[in-house]
């Protein structure tokens, strides 16, 4: 493997640490930051990656894998970017596109970022993993624990659909159902992980989830001729992706791929749980807990995501904005995208058309922009 990863770097503190180190948050008194994985951002060229395959791993360079025969993969990243044109022109946008991540392993996005975080823990040696899941995570887990031959234990509430808790099982994953939502999983996970050794991998308390998911914005500015749209809609529950695609900016323009131009990032949450698009209207640097929190859309079910100071950040510093849909907006715009496109969409995939729709009403983007939405999953796993 050909990485250039140079440390671990606090993303509050700025602390530095080494690449090969076990951390999962900033140790400093304090602090408890995420970290990232920073690289050796030296020329490289872009077109020398053409002819690898689609996968997160053609990014090689830039992620945090040293030997190749730590590399844990099931065909994760290369997912299409559809123009969606019949979807477009019912509500008079030109140029609207969905990046479907519907085909990855395990039906999901999360196949990326459990791709690389299982990667890395089996080249650090460990032997057990922990995390608390909304139902995906956790499956995309299970499944590449089982490819690496380590042991995987998934927190999950009990009211997540039956779908999610016997996938995991059917990966030999030990599954645990909890009365309350994913954060009371989280600390059920932090309090185990220390007690029976486990590596915790839940969302932005490990460096290198995020390093999956910002394959996301790599293959979008390599789809696109490397210019980035002029807008993207994300449903926002952890936030991975959207730090990830973030983070990926930041790195390809070091590199010389892009310029300095970046899409406005939006935030989707739910109406029943959107402590995001409050926080950001309030002008807040981090969320407050959402009490009750209740949405059909499992992904979207996080009542204070882990790193919600880097969602904001992120979102402001595009020029972005953070907004909430409904449940029945979302399935009316999940019936829209499968009756005109032919996708069979997550929830979350039809909060971004539902979000999209009710931005260009209140002329917060033209309908001419360069919009790419995203479904996160299939439709399939909310039968």
């Amino acid at each position: 493997m050909n990485t250039r990863l140079a440390h671990l770097e606090c993303t509050k503190c700025k602390t530095t640490y080494a690449r090969d180190s076990r951390w999962n948050l900033c140790p400093a008194a304090g602090c408890a930051g995420s970290l990232f994985a920073r690289y050796h951002l030296t020329a490289l060229d872009r077109d020398a990656v053409a002819g690898r395959p689609r996968s997160i791993w053609r990014w090689s360079e830039l992620m945090p894998i040293e030997d190749p025969a730590n590399v844990v993969s099931l065909g994760e990243g290369g997912t299409p970017l559809l123009r969606a044109e019949r979807l477009g022109a019912r509500a008079g946008f030109t140029d609207l596109w969905f990046k479907d991540e519907s085909g990855n392993p395990t039906g999901s996005f999360k196949a990326r970022g459990l791709s690389a975080a299982v990667s890395k823990a089996k080249e650090l040696g460990v032997k057990a993993i922990a995390l608390p899941t909304a139902g995906n995570a956790g499956g995309a887990a299970a499944a590449y624990a089982a490819k690496a031959g380590i042991a995987c234990h998934v927190f999950m509430p009990r009211d997540t659909p039956r779908v999610f808790p016997i996938e995991c099982e059917r990966y030999g994953a030990s599954v645990t159902l909890v009365d309350g939502l994913i954060d009371d999983c989280g600390r059920i996970v932090a309090a185990r992980a220390k007690e029976a050794g486990w590596h915790d991998v839940s969302t932005l308390k490990e460096p290198y989830r995020v390093e999956g998911k910002k394959t996301m914005g790599y293959e979008l500015a390599e789809d696109l001729g490397w210019e980035l749209p002029d807008v993207i809609v994300y449903p926002t529950g952890g936030g991975t992706g959207l730090i990830g695609m973030w983070k990926a900016f930041d790195e390809m323009e070091a590199l010389g791929w892009i310029g300095r131009a970046r899409p406005r990032m939006i935030a989707v949450q739910a109406e029943g749980c959107a402590p995001i698009p409050k926080a950001f209207a309030e002008g807040k640097a981090v969320s407050e807990r959402v009490a009750n929190a209740h949405t059909y859309a499992s992904g979207l079910r996080v009542p204070k995501a882990y790193a919600d100071y880097l969602i904001l950040r992120d979102v402001r510093a595009s020029g972005g904005t953070a907004i909430a849909v409904s449940d029945d907006e979302m399935r009316a715009a999940s019936d829209a995208i499968g009756a005109t496109e032919g996708l069979f969409v997550a929830p979350e995939g039809g909060a971004c058309w539902a979000a999209a729709k009710k931005l260009a009403d209140a002329g917060w983007f033209e309908r001419n922009a360069r919009i790419v939405l995203f479904n996160t999953g299939t439709g399939f796993k909310y039968v």
